[in-house]
């Protein structure tokens, strides 16, 4: 029988995996080599760096992550080896997605954006990129879209350049963590490429940490109080910097793709990889619990960022987040860490907007319009 190293906490690991081998839940940081030991699999998240160090002397013979990103995985070293990888690519998008539009909502609203007209610089137009682009269109925002790989593949004139984008009213990013190369994004953003950033711009980073320069960052937003902040992702996590915490508008514990529907579908392809490795037909299928409160009464009287932004805290309080961030800075240093991986391991898990019914009153058909934009429907 194959025996499997799971992440404890990936959503429905053990009913996923319990029917394709004997499997052993451990913290993702507690996935050492010696755990590994008489592994043929590994199941892990972005906490678990894959590499040599890892897998020396192990039978593993497959590796998945239950994630959309790779930059913790040595995939050349795994290629050497002859192991096999596969990744969770595109499982979370709409989760992300919908924390983007939440935090602009939230922002727009607090300090009386109307986004409308406004420019939307987005920077790595994916999977995750591609549905706020077309977001941002259906809110009438002129997008810019900058991904050199896809402007390089296409030839498209629809892909501005970096300096460009970073001059919008929001800026969002969704690239990878690449760290060299023609296309390497690490300190993608620093001090200089800051100062591009127009006064009154939203800026969120909900990629990876070290895409800003966070050190570049902090010293940004100590001399200027005009630009606002949203970060989900941070340098040196669980380790981040208070100090930068305490400069944000919005921070959140690298949750952003932490919806229900998101982990499941991260863990369901990844057990759809393994079945194919291990050449099995062993179907499953996740039960997802019924919405208490599917649907929502909302005031279609109101300015539209006002509107959605209490349609979409309805479903995700981003702010509760920001609230349990914020105590941080009050925690002993050795206790930053450990709580910072307390709030993800214990995250509430919320559900998409897709789960959810709006009723508007008064009715407006472009407020339905770009309710079932969102993926929202709309009850009449």
């Amino acid at each position: 029988m194959i025996r499997i190293v799971v992440d404890e906490n990936i959503s429905f690991a053990e009913e996923a995996f319990s029917s394709l081998g004997e499997i052993r839940l451990l913290h993702g940081r507690k996935i050492d080599n010696n755990a590994l030991k008489d592994a043929d699999a590994l199941i892990i998240r972005s906490i678990t760096s894959v590499n040599e160090e890892l897998l020396k002397d192990t039978p593993v013979r497959f590796v998945g992550t239950a994630t959309i990103g790779t930059d913790h995985v040595d995939t050349c070293y795994l290629k050497e080896r002859g192991i096999a990888f596969s990744s969770a690519k595109g499982c979370n998008a709409d989760a992300v997605t919908e924390y983007v539009f939440t935090a602009i909502m939230n922002v727009a609203k607090e300090k009386g954006v109307t986004l409308k007209g406004r420019s939307l610089g987005v920077i790595g137009v994916g999977n995750i990129g591609s549905r706020v682009s077309r977001l941002g269109s259906a809110l009438g925002m002129e997008v810019l879209k900058n991904d050199p790989p896809l402007r390089r593949k296409t030839g498209s004139s629809e892909y501005t350049g970096l300096e460009e984008a970073l001059k919008a009213d929001i800026v969002t990013f969704h690239v990878p963590l690449n760290m060299q190369g023609e296309d390497r994004t690490y300190h993608l953003i620093d001090s200089e490429k800051l100062k591009l950033v127009k006064p009154g711009a939203i800026v969120i980073n909900a990629s990876r940490g070290p895409v800003i320069n966070n050190k570049a960052l902090l010293e940004c937003l100590s001399s200027r109080t005009d630009i606002s902040v949203v970060l989900d992702v941070w340098e040196n996590e669980p380790s981040i910097s208070s100090k930068l915490l305490e400069k944000v508008d919005i921070a959140s514990p690298h949750i952003a793709g932490y919806s229900l529907e998101g982990k499941i579908n991260g863990t369901l392809i990844i057990r759809e990889a393994l079945c194919r490795f291990l050449e099995c037909r062993k179907g499953y299928k996740a039960q997802l619990p019924e919405i208490e409160n599917p649907v929502i009464e909302a005031d279609g009287s109101l300015p539209m960022e006002s509107f959605l932004s209490g349609v979409f805290g309805c479903v995700y309080d981003i702010k509760e987040d920001d609230r349990l961030m914020r105590q941080i800075p009050e925690l002993l240093p050795e206790e930053k860490g450990y709580y910072f991986d307390e709030l993800r391991k214990h995250y509430r898990l919320r559900r998409e907007f897709n789960n959810y019914s709006v009723r508007i009153s008064p009715f407006s058909k472009t407020i339905a319009d770009t309710l079932r934009a969102f993926r929202f429907k709309i009850s009449l």
